[in-house]
């Protein structure tokens, strides 16, 4: 066997150039290309929406778990979830290990574009999904453990979620279940293990979350609308080709978000009187997120529907954090979770087969309840069950092993919660600006470096410590900066007179 035979090359080369058409590929590499664009706008919007001394910190674990969910992918992961020789219906092998032998057949997932490129844009799905669930770590996670964390995730719990739904021999695909662009693997997937992770990983110290708000609802703003942009390649792309199929599952990813975010802005305007911006980016991502799943499925009067009950539902979803007792930090259950059960259930509901066929592959794919098709309703509600049981188990377990290897604990220190993960774990400042301290040299939030530079100007500590001569946070939640005993006397100085 020749080096070409062990990669695949022959394949390649045998293969009629014509099979696939160029416009179907180029739309692809788009859409990979777009929803790829969706990890900035992430790690924006999580930045945007926490205090800004841990900003950075999750610009940085979106970041660097792109990179090890891309690292797990080419290495198993893609055969994991995707091999089609593997018939136990529950996660693949490794005969694509190293993406050997993913060249130019035509893909698993339909036959409209070629293996290597379907393994890329199904690789950028993945490394959304663990983007979304390293929002679980908010101000109080240690990165290292989150990355291990990651990988171990993906290979135990993400591929085979996307196995079942999406393999040729997973039992959700044989079954019949409706899942279009990852309401499972990816939104219930993200979101229920984000909640794993959060009961795992503990609470917040109870000073951390008073007077809790976004430190940059424009960032907020920004991330929302390139999640956005991206989704229109995430949804779209979902067709792999380009035809009437993408073309609705896009105009269906624009009607739904927009009711969403309305709804959700209204909802809280009830309230506060006030028409929030987070509010209303809150709901466009919860639509879009039960979007993914029926885009590619229902009619767009269905989207109507759907982005209404999906920004009322997760409004009021994002108080069950309370009742059940866990930090999610930032609503991934609310928005994430409970955002792709009801994309899946209005699949049992609102799935239509003219909507389906309108790729000219899937032909013979019925419907929901519109097409008479009873029975879809119980197999996408059964679909549900499984995958929420499994993800928050499994999450749960991988993440408790992690946290018992010594060094590798998941949590951050109180001390360090109270600095910010920016300042304990990055070393670095999502946004650089001016405290205003009676010692330019105190840029600690601990105060030490001011304690030991000043003690040794002065001559001593003692002195320091007892007449308060410096500005300090008083109270880090607030992040207002106060004086102690700012109020110095000064002694008359001597008056000059000329003679």
């Amino acid at each position: 066997m020749t080096f070409g035979d062990l990669f695949g090359t022959p394949s390649l080369l045998k293969r009629d150039s014509s099979q696939f058409d160029r416009g179907d590929v180029s739309f692809i590499i788009v859409a990979g290309a777009m929803v790829s664009f969706m990890i900035p706008g992430l790690a924006f919007l999580y930045s945007g929406l926490s205090r800004r001394k841990s900003a950075l910190s999750l610009i940085w674990a979106v970041s660097a778990s792109n990179a090890v969910c891309i690292f797990q992918w080419y290495l198993w992961g893609y055969s994991l979830a995707f091999s089609p020789t593997a018939t136990n219906g529950f996660i693949g092998n490794l005969a694509n290990f190293g993406l050997l032998n993913v060249l130019g057949d035509p893909s698993p997932g339909s036959p409209l574009i070629p293996d290597l490129l379907y393994s890329f844009y199904q690789m950028e799905f993945a490394c959304v999904t663990v983007g979304i669930l390293m929002g679980g770590i908010a101000e109080r996670g240690r990165v290292l453990p989150a990355m291990i964390f990651t990988f171990f995730w993906m290979t135990l719990v993400y591929c085979p979620l996307a196995c079942w739904a999406w393999n040729i021999n997973g039992w959700g695909f044989k079954w019949g279940v409706l899942d279009y662009a990852g309401g499972g693997p990816v939104e219930i997937g993200s979101g229920v293990a984000g909640l794993a992770y959060a009961w795992v990983l503990g609470r917040r110290q109870d000073k951390e979350l008073l007077n809790f708000r976004p430190h940059n609802v424009a960032m907020v703003n920004l991330g929302t609308f390139i999640l956005w942009f991206g989704w229109l390649g995430f949804n779209g792309g979902s067709a792999f080709g380009a035809n009437l199929r993408a073309i609705m599952a896009i105009w269906n990813s624009m009607i739904a978000p927009a009711f969403g975010g309305i709804v959700w802005c209204l909802l809280d305007y009830r309230l506060e009187r006030k028409y929030s911006m987070v509010g209303f980016c809150s709901g466009s991502i919860a639509a879009l997120v039960a979007a993914t799943p029926a885009s590619g499925y229902i009619h767009p009067w269905a989207s109507v529907i759907m982005g209404i009950v999906a920004g009322a539902v997760c409004n009021y979803a994002t108080k069950l954090k309370f009742l059940m007792r866990i930090d999610d930090a930032l609503d991934l259950f609310a928005e994430h979770a409970l955002g792709g059960i009801i994309g899946l259930l209005f699949n049992g509901f609102f799935a239509s087969h003219s909507i389906i066929a309108l790729d000219g592959v899937n032909t013979n794919v019925n419907g929901g309840w519109v097409d008479h098709n009873w029975k879809q309703l119980y197999i996408q509600f059964a679909y549900v069950c499984a995958t929420c049981g499994y993800t928050f188990v499994a999450t749960a377990i991988i993440a408790k092993a992690i946290d018992m290897v010594p060094g590798l604990h998941l949590k951050t220190t109180p001390e360090g919660e109270s600095a910010g993960l920016d300042e304990v774990e990055i070393g670095e400042f999502a946004n650089d600006y001016i405290e205003v301290r009676r010692h330019f040299s105190d840029w600690s939030a601990f105060g030490d470096r001011m304690v030991d530079s000043v003690a040794s100007e002065m001559g001593g500590l003692p002195d320091l410590q007892k007449d308060g001569h410096r500005l300090r946070l008083e109270d880090p939640n607030l992040e207002i900066i106060e004086e102690k005993n700012s109020e110095i006397v000064e002694e008359p100085q001597p008056i000059s007179q000329e003679r």
